[in-house]
């Protein structure tokens, strides 16, 4: 998998957005953003100073970046609104006698620091683990309409725990299934493709005007075990053929590296042949992992979803 400049882009800004960053410019070849809190602490590796900062209770003073997306793009912008390009120096005689003046660092708290992202990028990768990290667990309240909010009466959520599984087929190849199931914690009714439910409605984190949440009536750990149990009857009735044939094809790359130590375990001296005998059976280990046939099931995150 690889990604172009316009798909990190989005997929950075998408991260900047909901992390509440402060967007200072931005082009189609960068963005300069003041970190929010929630990014600053998964993306500078400062503990010591947001334990400062908790521990004290002062004000947090979080870092600014300029994410450059297009190197290129980004240097011909900066050359065309350089104070040199719009002032050029017609005779050129500070830089004929003394040379071309460097451009000098920002310093202290307001310094800007660049960065280029690109795919495999130290930093994108960084930024990959922190939206997987920081969204693995959400609660979001669908907004209500203007009508609603100036209901009489509040209106009740419905609250869905929705949970993303990844299903992987293993032998000595390999396939996963993604399944987002979700399940209302009201009903027990339980919903495949959870996201077309999702699909179109205005989520926030921030629960809206005029709307109230109801007791759940299915306990968290209940909803969780039903939407498991739900999964796995599925995955009971699919067809298994490929775990006989990879079985097979185990047994026949046994029968190769028996065939192969068969005659090497005859060595008349003892250590020599225990050494052989080590050998033999972490080759046919190996074989048995690689090849022997395995469902396995992770939860790759989920949440609670208050929906109208």
């Amino acid at each position: 998998m690889s990604m172009n400049p316009d798909e990190i882009q989005r997929y950075v800004m998408t991260y900047l957005r909901s992390t509440g960053c402060s967007i200072i410019e931005k082009s189609p070849a960068h963005v300069t953003v003041k970190l929010s809190p929630e990014a600053d602490k998964a993306l500078t590796n400062r503990p010591y100073y947001w334990s400062y900062v908790e521990r004290t209770g002062v004000p947090p003073e979080t870092m600014s970046y300029t994410f450059v997306f297009d190197s290129e793009a980004y240097g011909q912008l900066q050359q065309n609104s350089s104070p040199a390009a719009a002032n050029p120096d017609p005779n050129g005689l500070l830089a004929r006698y003394f040379g071309a003046a460097p451009a000098l660092p920002q310093l202290g708290p307001n310094r800007i620091l660049r960065e280029e992202v690109s795919f495999g990028s130290r930093r994108l990768q960084q930024i990959f683990t922190a939206a997987r990290e920081g969204g693995r667990y959400v609660s979001l309240f669908e907004q209500a309409g203007p009508k609603q909010l100036d209901a009489r009466r509040p209106v009740k959520y419905e609250t869905w725990l929705g949970v993303c599984f990844k299903v992987e087929f293993v032998c000595d190849l390999k396939r996963e299934e993604m399944h987002f199931l979700g399940i209302s914690m009201r009903t027990g009714q339980i919903q495949e493709d959870f996201g077309k439910l999702l699909a179109g409605k205005e989520l926030s984190p921030q629960l809206a005007g005029n709307m109230h949440i109801p007791a759940a009536k299915l306990p968290l750990a209940a909803a969780a075990a039903q939407l498991e149990a739900y999964l796995l009857e599925d995955i009971r009735g699919r067809d298994y053929r490929w775990s006989e044939l990879a079985r097979e094809r185990l047994s026949e790359e046994l029968a190769v590296i028996d065939l192969y130590y068969e005659d090497l375990l005859k060595e008349p001296d003892e250590e020599k042949r225990t050494g052989v005998q080590e050998q033999h059976n972490a080759r046919r280990e190996e074989m048995a992992w690689q090849y022997e046939p395995k469902v396995l099931i992770s939860a790759i995150n989920c949440g609670l979803f208050h929906l109208r």
